[in-house]
């Protein structure tokens, strides 16, 4: 009886954590489905590919959305025609560079002396590798087209010979407020339900997986073997499905942890996690949904190997304790 407690305490925890984002996601797609003209965001997006990703990048200081609502987000932006990579971009890297994520990593390691060091690093590696996924997406994308995504996220297709619709003659402006609430309320309705499913099922598979693993066994992976520890703490952070709004706390709780594998475990979260790849499968095709997960993994990998690295060749030990004067 007690691990079945358990294991609903842990459940609840996670989906109820989720729950308000997913809500709030599901909103803003309603309202961009209704307000925003189909290819308006594009218009303001540079010509070179990198640079659009770049903004894309950096949206979540405009439009904050924790990691579980930005997916719904994203899936109505590509409906409007902005392009995948910059799309991926700020799937990416907004539940990690924006004010509120910034801010809750800042106070949860403010008390070990090392604030602006986790979240100048937590930050930059996310947006390095948000940027890099992005334009490995751009490339598939080339070879694959829409094919990479499901029915219901690709872009409806336009009649090149139909002449182009002026603000005066489009109905969409004469709608009344409660026609256009109602639109509102019918996508978010839809967006909320067709995601909650794969939420539900992510989270009781990160409940189960949760109760296998303690705060002990990491500590001791952190101290015996550290190199392991990275791609320890990435196992973590991909099963523990943790919001990151909240995940720095956790990742500060390890405090005889190495940095490097801290920052693993904060930039990968928010990026890739069960309950996450369970919703991609809801806008993208597996063919992709491959790409960015092996992508990210693998660049997020190599930046923790490569900051380990930098702090044992300066003498470093990576700890509170042992930061750099």
């Amino acid at each position: 009886m007690q691990e079945i407690s358990n294991f609903l305490t842990l459940f609840s925890s996670i989906l109820w954590e989720a729950m308000p984002f997913i809500v709030l996601g599901a909103l803003v797609a309603g309202v961009l489905e209704e307000f925003l003209p189909q290819q308006a965001i594009t218009r303001f997006l540079p010509k070179q590919v990198v640079l659009s990703v770049m903004i894309g990048g950096i949206l979540g200081i405009v439009f904050p959305m924790c990691e579980c609502g930005i997916v719904v987000v994203m899936r109505r932006l590509l409906r409007k025609g902005l392009p995948l990579s910059c799309c991926v971009a700020y799937m990416l890297a907004g539940p990690i560079i924006n004010l509120v994520v910034i801010f809750s990593t800042w106070v949860a390691f403010a008390p070990h002396g090392i604030g602006p060091e986790i979240v100048g690093l937590r930050v930059g590696f996310g947006f390095l590798t948000a940027c890099s996924v992005a334009l490995i997406t751009h490339l598939v994308y080339r070879k694959h087209g829409n094919n990479l995504l499901t029915a219901i996220t690709q872009p409806p297709k336009t009649n090149a010979t139909a002449p182009p619709r002026t603000s005066t003659s489009d109905s969409a402006h004469k709608k009344s407020v409660m026609t256009r609430v109602s639109n509102i309320s019918a996508t978010a309705l839809h967006d909320f339900v067709d995601i909650t499913v794969f939420l539900i099922l992510g989270a009781v598979l990160a409940a189960t997986v949760k109760m296998q693993f303690g705060n002990d066994q990491i500590d001791a992976l952190s101290r015996e073997q550290p190199v392991l520890a990275i791609p320890g703490m990435m196992l973590m952070a991909f099963l523990m499905c943790l919001c990151s709004e909240a995940d720095a706390f956790v990742a500060a709780s390890f405090t005889n942890m190495h940095v490097s594998s801290k920052i693993a475990f904060l930039v990968l979260g928010p990026m890739l996690d069960v309950k996450l790849v369970l919703m991609y499968t809801r806008v993208f095709r597996t063919r992709l949904i491959l790409t960015i997960v092996i992508s990210t993994a693998t660049i997020v990998l190599i930046l923790c190997l490569s900051l380990h690295a930098f702090y044992e060749f300066n003498g470093w030990s990576g700890t509170p304790a042992g930061r750099p004067s």
